[in-house]
């Protein structure tokens, strides 16, 4: 079944089109076509109005088109961005994937001059498994637009299979990967000038998110990515991958909906039997003091979901959302005077700031330590600091020198946990939360406090 969805569309000419698609027995798949182009009369981008929050689903939706934007994001070699903040934060709200692999997809001549560019983009927040351009003679069109063929994996099978990429296999690394990414680093960081003594707050903004996302985009195309998803359990087995295969080709059939439904059983049977497996040999296996773990691990009370949370002034929250307020309010409580506080006049510590104290800053970190919401562990920052110290210690020096510290490191990852012997876990107070934060924001906190 298709159905054109009109109240997520906008535009007169068509700028943003969504439409609905879904197979029997399946969820719904939302398809946005944009085209991102500025309106001659208003000067406005009608694509940009729309709320995009509320267009893109839970489920499982699509972004495809013309987005008139040039990132690094996107494309490895953009030498400038333009024009891509807006879909940036789009991208991060939603937690999209990037289909595109960096290659070009526009080709342009204009004065007769040449070239390409990385502006039709492919987002969706479930798992791109193919993105090619079709470059034959069967699918030549009159457009300087490449024809992309894409496909999203959506179904319930493909659910429990959800990857979710969460850093990069740094050691692992090989010595022609290695190169190859030093290589590309240079490359980008051949047309970008280092900090200066003269440089801005909004400079050093810029510099430490461009690192960030070379970096990324960098360890994206050269080294193995940590995927976290059911293959990664203990209790994951080749049959279970079989009887996974087993009940995709019935789905794809669709000769036997009775057969379809017997295999998935089949499926969620070999799963169960594998999960009690695990936990029997676990059972066995433990000595001494261990099986008090193992009775923590069994008590029911433990994953018990809590109706309501009340804060400490007595009011409840009942929704996901409401508590995730109440509990990042309580880890990171506001600060009115935040915005009436003026910094003092720039001082002379940063003059201080060695490459030695730069150094031992990154290397007393362990390589193990989780990384904040950029996946850039220490180990990723030791590598950076290996292909151009110069610049790590410019970005440290004017940071202190400014006394700014760049919005990309002030986001962070956090999980809350319960607080052992508790009486009453409706109360706000019996959670706390553990918070990881950017490594390298943690690099120049550990300076400054050298420094004091």
């Amino acid at each position: 079944m298709v159905d054109e969805r009109t109240d997520s569309s906008r535009g007169a000419n068509e700028d943003v089109i969504a439409t609905e698609v879904r197979r029997r027995g399946e969820r719904i798949t939302k398809i946005v076509n944009i085209y991102d182009q500025k309106n001659t009369h208003s000067g406005e981008r009608p694509a940009r109005k729309l709320n995009w929050q509320r267009a893109i689903r839970q489920g499982s939706t699509v972004l495809a088109g013309d987005f008139n934007a040039h990132s690094i994001r996107w494309n490895p070699r953009c030498p400038v961005q333009w024009d891509a903040v807006f879909w940036e934060e789009v991208i991060d709200q939603n937690c999209l994937e990037i289909g595109n692999d960096g290659e070009a997809t526009h080709h342009w001549t204009s004065e007769g001059h040449e070239g390409e560019s990385v502006i039709d983009l492919t987002l969706a927040n479930r798992t791109i498994t193919k993105w090619s351009i079709l470059a034959d003679d069967d699918h030549a069109t009159g457009s300087d637009h490449e024809v992309i063929e894409l496909e999203v994996e959506v179904d319930w099978q493909e659910e429990a299979g959800h990857e979710r990429v969460v850093g990069w296999y740094i050691a692992a690394m090989t010595e022609e990967d290695a190169k190859a990414a030093e290589k590309l680093w240079m490359e980008l960081a051949k047309g970008r000038a280092h900090l200066d003594a003269e440089c801005t707050a909004e400079e050093v903004e810029q510099e430490a998110a461009w690192c960030q996302e070379a970096m990324g985009n960098i360890l994206d195309a050269t080294a193995q990515k940590i995927r976290i998803c059911a293959k990664s359990k203990r209790w994951w087995n080749a049959d279970i991958r079989e009887r996974r295969k087993t009940v995709g080709r019935e789905k794809r059939s669709r000769r036997n909906s009775e057969e379809s439904a017997k295999a998935k059983a089949e499926c969620q049977k070999s799963i169960r039997q594998s999960k009690r497996k695990m936990w029997s040999e676990y059972l066995q296996n433990l000595r001494g003091a261990e099986v008090w773990r193992a009775a923590r691990y069994a008590n029911p009370r433990a994953g018990m979901t809590v109706k309501a949370l009340t804060g400490r002034e007595g009011k409840q929250a009942n929704t996901s959302l409401e508590k995730e307020e109440m509990l990042r309010g309580e880890s990171f409580p506001p600060n009115d005077d935040d915005q009436y506080y003026k910094l003092p006049p720039a001082g002379s510590a940063h003059t201080c700031v060695t490459e030695q104290a730069v150094e031992r800053a990154i290397c007393s970190e362990s390589v193990k330590k989780a990384p904040g919401p950029d996946k850039l562990s220490f180990a990723a920052i030791r590598l950076l600091w290996k292909w151009d110290k110069e610049r790590i210690v410019r970005l440290t020096k004017a940071a202190i020198h400014m006394g700014r510290h760049p919005s990309v490191w002030n986001w962070a990852s956090g999980v809350v946990i319960r607080k052992p012997g508790k009486d009453d876990y409706t109360q706000l107070k019996a959670y706390r939360s553990i918070t990881l934060l950017s490594c390298m924001g943690i690099v120049v906190g550990k300076v400054v406090s050298e420094l004091l």
